[in-house]
């Protein structure tokens, strides 16, 4: 398994510049196989459960950067607040308000990315375009001294035509660069996961975030 997962972070690695950041979507996965990517070279690993990712975090290595991809649920912020690293999908005003209650615990600064609601499909979670911009621009956001928005995150249509794809991540790429103008913090742009980061590298993607071309398929739990 070892030299699977390995090959695997190689392939990927020697396809996309180091301008590009390899998220490890671990979730679900074991801590065998994590350590396996972790002694590959790989310290930056994404969970969607908060539960999941504090037992992880707790046995594994703490040079390990930790994402939270997944939909953030405001209650489970305080379990994560005193390590996480990034946190991807944040997609209400609310939920940054009880990010900076909990970093302030830790006297800590917790950086952000603002999902954009981009794809066509109802249940992606997510900001309009709009009201990002009006975000950006508030002036409540100002009063949130222990977060730090850095980016932008989006996914895509789970679509088979790529030139849907393609076109969403463009969209977002464009919006992102319009908003660097106004905001210097704005470094990071998140798009792609492994059945199409290919195609969001190509519109702009700063960040991936890949696991079954890594791990192979999700190990689901019931």
């Amino acid at each position: 398994m070892i030299m699977h997962i390995k090959n695997n972070l190689d392939k990927i690695r020697t396809s996309i510049s180091k301008d590009v950041t390899l998220v490890a979507v671990s979730k679900t996965k074991p801590i065998s196989d994590i350590l396996e990517a972790y002694d590959a070279g790989q310290r930056v690993f994404g969970e969607n459960k908060i539960q999941e990712m504090v037992a992880k975090y707790e046995v594994l290595p703490k040079d390990i950067q930790w994402h939270m991809i997944g939909h953030l649920q405001r209650n489970k912020v305080k379990y994560m607040a005193h390590f996480v690293d990034l946190i991807h999908g944040v997609d209400s005003f609310k939920t940054l308000k009880e990010i900076d209650k909990q970093a302030k615990k830790h006297e800590r600064v917790i950086y952000c990315l603002l999902q954009a609601r981009i794809a066509k499909e109802e249940t992606k979670f997510g900001f309009t375009l709009t009201e990002i911009s009006t975000i950006l621009n508030s002036e409540e956001l100002k009063i949130l001294t222990n977060i730090k928005i850095i980016g932008l995150m989006g996914m895509a249509t789970f679509t088979d035509n790529l030139d849907i794809v393609a076109n969403e991540f463009s969209l977002l790429k464009t919006f992102f660069d319009e908003q660097k103008v106004q905001h210097s913090k704005l470094k990071i742009l998140s798009m792609g996961m492994s059945g199409d980061y290919q195609i969001a590298i190509k519109n702009g993607s700063t960040m991936i975030r890949v696991g079954s071309s890594i791990f192979g398929a999700r190990n689901y739990i019931t």
